[in-house]
C-alpha cells in the first residue's frame, strides 16, 4: 500500500454536493432537539441498552437562540450604515413615523428600530399619452397600434371633442420631478397614476373649450395653460412633484378624416390667398384712385378760386372806368379805342387804313412785322 494513502477504514465521508450538505445540516438540527448525536446510549450490567432519556429541548433552543441573535447582530451591525447617492435623498422612518431626512453621503440609523426610503430627486420621470416610445429616451418616436373591440390602444387617450364638436387627435408628454420627498412617498398612493388622470382631464378640458383651428395653430399656448392648471391640481393633491414639461408634441385630425381636412385646408389656402391678391389690388387702386379724386377736387377749389378772383377783378376795373368815363367821356372814350386796338392790331395780317380824301385804300406796311419773321430763323 503507497505510504500517502490512507487505508479505507481511516478516511471520513464528505458530502458529495450542495445537497447532502444541506441534508446533513438539516439531520444535525433534528439531532439537537430531539438530544441525538452525544454519542451512543448507555449499556446496563446485562449489556443491553437503557431505555432512551426523554430529548434535552433546551439544549438545541439554546443553540439556535444563540445563531437567530448572531445573525441579529451581524444584520444590525451591516445595516446600521448606508450611503445615499448625489441627487437623492435618504427619508428615515422610526417605528413607521417620518422622523428626518438625509442628504448625500455617509449616515448611521438605528437598526431593526429605523427604516430607510431612498428617492431620487433629481430624476426627470415623464407620462406619455397617445403614443408609446419606441425606444427608451426616444421622445419623439409613435407607435400608435389603434382600438380594438378586443384590444385598448393609445386612441383612448389622444381623441378629444373640441369646442366647435370636431374630433382631434392629440398626443403630449409631461415630465416632472420630485420636489418633496415626504409627500411624494406617502401622500398619495400612486403618484403617476395621479399625474396621467389629472393631466388627461386637464388636457381634455381645455382643448374641449377651444375651437378645432385654435388647437390647431396654438399648440404653445395651449400647452402653457395645462401645465398651469396640472400644477395647480398637483399642488392641491400634496403629490411632492414639480411639473418640469408639458409638450403638446402631435396634433391632427383622425386617419380616417385626414383626406377631407386635407382638401378644406386646400381650400381655406385657396381663399387665404384669392383675400389677399384683392387686398393686394384694393391697396395699389383705392389709394391712387383718391389721390386722382382729391387731385381733381383741388384742381377744382383752383380753378373756382381763379375765376372767382378773375371776375372780381375784372368788375372793380370796370366800375373805375366807368367812374373815370363819366367824368371825361370823350377822353375816356378815345383811350378805349386805342388801348383796344393795341390788342387786336398785333394779330392781324393786313392792316388797311381809310382815308376820308382818299378814294381807295391805302395799306399798311408793317415794317415791324417783318423783321420779327426775318429773325425768327437766326433766333432757332
Amino acid at each position: 500500500m503507497p505510504m500517502n494513502e490512507q487505508p479505507p477504514w481511516g478516511k471520513k465521508k464528505k458530502p458529495a454536493g450542495p445537497e447532502d450538505f444541506l441534508a446533513i445540516l438539516i439531520q444535525k438540527i433534528r439531532d439537537a432537539f430531539s438530544g441525538q448525536g452525544e454519542g451512543p446510549a448507555p449499556r446496563n450490567d446485562q449489556g443491553n441498552q437503557s431505555p432512551e432519556e426523554p430529548p434535552n429541548l433546551f439544549a438545541g433552543a439554546g443553540k439556535i437562540l444563540a445563531i437567530v441573535v448572531a445573525a441579529l447582530i451581524l444584520q444590525g451591525a451591516f445595516t446600521c450604515f448606508y450611503t445615499i447617492k448625489p441627487g437623492e435623498v435618504g427619508i428615515i422612518l422610526r417605528f413607521g413615523k417620518y422622523t428626518r431626512t438625509t442628504q448625500p453621503g455617509l449616515h448611521f440609523k438605528i437598526p431593526f428600530v429605523e427604516d430607510l426610503a431612498k428617492v431620487d430627486v433629481e430624476k426627470v420621470r415623464k407620462e406619455e399619452f397617445g403614443f408609446r416610445s419606441r425606444n427608451a429616451g426616444a421622445s419623439t418616436a409613435f407607435d400608435r397600434k389603434g382600438y380594438d373591440f378586443d384590444r385598448k390602444g393609445y386612441d383612448m387617450e389622444s381623441l378629444m371633442l373640441t369646442g366647435d364638436k370636431d374630433v382631434i387627435e392629440v398626443a403630449w408628454i409631461v415630465q416632472y420631478k420630485v420636489s418633496d420627498p415626504v409627500n411624494f412617498l406617502f401622500k398619495v398612493r400612486d403618484v403617476a397614476q395621479a399625474v396621467r388622470d389629472a393631466s388627461e382631464t386637464v388636457t381634455r378640458r381645455i382643448v374641449g373649450n377651444m375651437d378645432f383651428d385654435y388647437v390647431l395653430g396654438n399648440r404653445e399656448v395651449l400647452a402653457a395653460s395645462a401645465k398651469r392648471e396640472l400644477q395647480g391640481q398637483m399642488d392641491r393633491l400634496e403629490c411632492g412633484i414639480s411639473i418640469v414639461t408639458l409638450q403638446l408634441l402631435d396634433i391632427n385630425p383622425p386617419e380616417q378624416v385626414k383626406p377631407a381636412f386635407n382638401e378644406v385646408n386646400e381650400a381655406d389656402q385657396d381663399m387665404k390667398r384669392l383675400v389677399n391678391e384683392a387686398e393686394e389690388t384694393y391697396n395699389r387702386v383705392i389709394p391712387k384712385a383718391r389721390g386722382s379724386a382729391k387731385q381733381i377736387v383741388e384742381e377744382a377749389y383752383g380753378y373756382a378760386a381763379e375765376r372767382t378772383n378773375r371776375a372780381v377783378g375784372e368788375t372793380n376795373r370796370f366800375k373805375a372806368i366807368v367812374k373815370e368815363y363819366q367824368g371825361t367821356e370823350d377822353i375816356t372814350r378815345q383811350r378805349l379805342y386805342l388801348e383796344a386796338m393795341q390788342e387786336i392790331l398785333p394779330k392781324v395780317d393786313r392792316v388797311y387804313v381809310i382815308d376820308k380824301s382818299q378814294q381807295n385804300i391805302l395799306p399798311l406796311l408793317d415794317l415791324t412785322r417783318a423783321s420779327a419773321k426775318e429773325q425768327q430763323p437766326v433766333a432757332k
